[in-house]
């Protein structure tokens, strides 16, 4: 397995930098180095994975562009998946701008997509792509497209983007959006992929779902943040998402001066089970690729040695009368609709 990630700017140049640290580097304060053996064995369960940043625009000939030339180097440096970010087809002034290009997913827009899939043998992952709705509303949508050109998978964001930015703009996603209901995971080359979008990473259910009762192994969040929110909460909750569920997490972004009012935080990151940030551009603003080896047998042995799964399933398997059961559940539905977890203390559920 390599100890570098290659990154690649839209010029084509590749550029090696070495990791903050290696897989086995980064796991070694937990346990012993791995064995000569055990590497070995690492490399024949790792699999490359590439991860794009850019800058979409209301253009879609031009992301298609984009796009395309990232394909071609993902595929050239050997990654049998490329992740875009949320909007990659379509970014416009304003949000409402994505519903006159909204269309269905057999329409020309996905289908030039599950070309290129086609054309370089590689397994694409598309999120959000905006699908045509009911009543004036799209969904925002995550596709699967693997290499024969296939749509495998889609999830549809369930978590929409309503809201009032800190010394920002105001967002209203649901006025435009219709949210998704079903959680969605599949299996890929690079291993069983649970799929988000962007907002979603603020609600740690969804992913201890796509963890505990789906079997993800590596988590895919597409995304478009905005500059305040990134540069607050962007690195750490993705790095809260991988330990807490022991999975890779893959964050593509939207970077950069969209347009006059549009602007989003970039950073796209890779990050292991463990934590560990294993794929970063050197430019948190710049178009390209960060590539790295997704280590399957990392993520059982970061697993087999710290078995939370086992003390999940046990407290979720209580009985729905326990007086703890009964409390996260309040806590869960009730902070869905804003109200503080300290309004909750004192509540007759807690009691026996």
């Amino acid at each position: 397995m390599l100890n570098c990630c290659l990154h690649f700017c839209l010029n084509g140049a590749r550029l090696p930098r070495p990791l903050r640290s290696s897989h086995v580097n980064s796991y070694s304060n937990f346990s012993a180095v791995r064995s000569s053996a055990d590497s070995a064995m690492a490399a024949l369960n790792s699999v490359r994975v590439a991860a794009v940043q850019m800058t979409s625009v209301n253009d879609l000939a031009s992301n298609f562009s984009t796009c395309s030339r990232l394909v071609k180097e993902a595929a050239s440096a050997g990654a049998k998946m490329i992740c875009f970010p949320e909007s990659f087809s379509f970014l416009g002034p304003k949000s409402e701008d994505s519903l006159l290009v909204a269309e269905a997913l057999d329409g020309p827009i996905m289908q030039k997509y599950c070309s290129l899939a086609r054309e370089y043998s590689i397994w694409l992952s598309l999120g959000g792509f905006q699908e045509k709705g009911h009543d004036a509303h799209l969904r925002n949508t995550h596709v699967i497209v693997d290499d024969a050109g296939n749509i495998r998978s889609t999830y549809s964001k369930i978590h929409l983007f309503d809201v009032d930015v800190p010394g920002g703009s105001t967002y209203r996603e649901s006025s435009f959006t219709e949210p998704g209901k079903d959680i969605a995971a599949v299996d890929s080359p690079i291993g069983r992929l649970g799929l988000t979008i962007c907002y979603d990473l603020r609600f740690p259910e969804i992913y201890q779902q796509l963890r505990f009762n789906h079997d993800a192994q590596v988590i895919l969040v597409p995304s478009a943040f905005t500059p305040v929110t990134g540069q607050a909460h962007w690195e750490i909750l993705l790095r809260a998402r991988a330990i807490e569920t022991q999975c890779y997490v893959i964050a593509s972004a939207q970077a950069g001066k969209h347009n006059k009012t549009r602007e989003s935080y970039g950073d796209t990151l890779i990050i292991d089970p463990w934590g560990t940030v294993v794929g970063r551009l050197p430019d948190r603003l710049s178009t390209g690729i960060t590539v790295a080896d997704i280590d399957l047998s990392l993520i059982d042995s970061v697993r087999k040695k710290m078995p939370i799964a086992e003390v999940w399933g046990s407290i979720h398997a209580l009985p729905s009368s326990t007086p703890w059961v009964q409390w996260s559940g309040l806590c869960t539905r009730e902070a869905s609709r804003g109200i503080p977890r300290q309004n909750l203390e004192g509540l007759s559920v807690l009691s026996p």
